[in-house]
């Protein structure tokens, strides 16, 4: 059994679809959604960055705390070292060891903060930038739609001027 050849397909003219004609309506709805939604991301922006900026300076005053009483706790290692190595009792070698238990503690919770700390530097950032260029926007559409819906000034006629026969 032959096979049967393939039918050649009619080439046809693909005709482009007619674009729709967008109402003024819909048109003037999509403008006012628009600006209502940039003006809730400048809105909201404004408001995150506030919190982070808020969470930023906990951190950033946690983070100096624990430096602060690390550094106390690194001198107090020092000086207990050094009465050890005058006296070793047990009274110093327990008092040493409190003390390098605590800076561990200090260390393990820096640990905690510093990647914490660095994320939020980062988010920081990116926040006032994208605050920064939302209120640029709602500014700019602010004072374009002053001058748009500023009423139209009314032209007064020019009068006619008589002219006198001589």
């Amino acid at each position: 059994m032959a096979a049967k050849p393939k039918r050649a397909r009619a080439k046809t003219k693909r005709v482009p679809a007619k674009k729709k004609r967008v109402s003024s309506a819909t048109s003037l709805k999509a403008v006012d959604s628009a600006v209502d939604s940039l003006n809730d991301v400048a809105a909201m922006t404004t408001a995150a960055v506030v919190l982070v900026a808020k969470e930023s300076k906990k951190l950033l005053a946690d983070a100096k705390r624990l430096t602060k009483k690390r550094a106390a706790l690194m001198k107090k290692k020092k000086t207990a070292a050094a009465r050890l190595k005058r006296e070793a009792s047990a009274v110093n070698k327990k008092a040493l060891a409190a003390i390098v238990k605590e800076i561990t503690a200090v260390r393990k919770e820096t640990a905690k903060i510093v990647p914490l700390k660095a994320r939020m530097v980062v988010e920081l950032r990116e926040l006032k930038s994208a605050a920064k260029r939302a209120n640029a926007y709602t500014k700019a559409l602010a004072s374009v739609d002053k001058v748009l819906n500023k009423p139209k000034k009314k032209v007064r006629r020019k009068r006619r001027t008589v002219k006198k026969a001589v």
